[in-house]
């Protein structure tokens, strides 16, 4: 039996149909049973007024019952230009994640080394808390993926990749159940490269003929390790075929056009991005709008050219954890998006480019009408003798 309630009659165990009365253009996303007191707390700050629900599917839990029954509490409205919660709050939460993402990485090479198949519960896990992050503010978790350790390509990149698609995924409005697949496949889509020789993996030269055509084979092996371990649909598909492109000259499979879905072709353009930003042994790492630049270059050909300019838009020309210099020559990093106007970012000041020396931190919003400064261009903190680590460490995670 459907029956309206106002938002402060709704009670845990309820089945929410709809929202009848909101605040602003709210949207929730997924039916589903609220069975905890912070889920409606959440619906109330989104600005829910009313609710209509299905009585006859409500749960009554007696004091010594435990009912099982799958949450799937309405997903609040989100807004791109909007964070629940500070950087500085996030920003703990979100390293914890980076780090057990880390651990369970390290774990899948073993299991795949030792023949065992991959546990894929735990990575599930781990994406969602991904998702949660994002969603709270999607700046704590870029910024993470902008502190890059040294010789820990192989582990971070596909974390990196996985944060990325949450973002991109989120500023598309996908539903929560396949940003979850993407996550999950992302973490997970270069697992295949375990397979592939050291002596290759880790060649700081150029490939030969032979050790490349080895090489194309990680992402058949990504596929095939996935499946193997229990997974289907976008997530394997995704790890199998982030290496294919539209005009069909990508690898192993040689798709083309219409034969690469739309998640493949996000997962293509945020695994370049990823891998062209990064330093290797081989070579140094690139500004991301440098790596924009050459994205752009190659599509429509390689990559769908819409796409990717949703993708720039979401991640910003300054992306946050850039480190940027301003005319005034003062030195910063990109600590806030700002998606209204991506070149007028947040952005925390500590040196002194004309005079070579750290400055007192200071939080300045290009974007305010009092603001005369802005970025002249992006930089390396090498041209500067700067510690940036230590930078992100002691201000961003302290």
């Amino acid at each position: 039996m459907l029956q309206k309630l106002s938002i402060d009659q709704l009670q845990p165990g309820m089945f929410v149909n709809n929202v009848t009365k909101q605040n602003g253009r709210v949207k929730v996303k997924n039916q589903g049973w609220v069975r905890t007191q912070s889920s409606i707390n959440g619906l109330i700050k989104a600005g829910i007024l009313e609710v209509e629900i299905d009585s006859s599917k409500t749960i009554v839990q007696k004091q010594d019952e435990k009912v099982e029954v799958k949450e799937q509490v309405p997903d609040a409205p989100y807004d791109p230009t909007h964070a629940s919660v500070s950087l500085e709050k996030e920003i703990g939460k979100a390293k914890k994640l980076y780090n057990e993402a880390k651990d369970l990485q390290n774990k899948a090479f073993d299991n795949i080394k030792a023949g065992r198949k991959i546990e894929i519960e735990p990575f599930k896990e781990v994406a969602n808390g991904f998702i949660d992050s994002v969603f709270r503010n999607q700046d704590a978790l870029a910024c993470i993926t902008r502190i890059r350790e040294k010789d820990a390509y192989l582990l971070e990149h596909s974390i990196n990749v996985s944060v990325l698609m949450t973002i991109f995924a989120k500023h598309l409005h996908i539903d929560r159940e396949i940003i979850h697949e993407l996550a999950t496949g992302a973490l997970l889509h270069d697992i295949g490269k375990i397979k592939i020789e050291d002596e290759i993996l880790n060649k700081p030269g150029k490939f030969t003929d032979s050790e490349f055509d080895k090489m194309k084979n990680h992402a058949r092996y990504s596929k095939e390790a996935l499946e193997e371990a229990g997974l289907s649909g976008i997530a394997v598909d995704i790890a199998g075929y982030h290496h294919e492109r539209l005009d069909g000259n990508g690898y192993p499979f040689g798709l083309k056009g219409d034969e690469i879905s739309q998640y493949v072709r996000m997962i293509s353009i945020v695994d370049v991005y990823d891998a062209l930003t990064a330093k290797r042994v081989y070579k140094d790492d690139m500004p991301p709008i440098k790596a924009f630049k050459i994205l752009k270059k190659e599509s429509p050909t390689c990559f769908d050219a819409q796409l990717l300019n949703q993708f720039i838009a979401c991640i910003g020309v300054h992306p946050v954890g850039t480190l940027v210099k301003l005319a005034s020559q003062k030195l910063g990093i990109v600590s806030k998006s700002n998606f209204k106007n991506p070149l007028k970012p947040c952005v925390k000041l500590f040196y002194s480019a004309k005079h070579h020396h750290h400055t007192e931190i200071k939080d300045i919003d290009l974007s305010k009408k009092n603001c005369t400064d802005e970025i002249e261009n992006s930089v390396k903190p090498e041209d500067f003798n700067i510690e940036l680590m230590h930078f992100f460490k002691t201000v961003f995670l302290n």
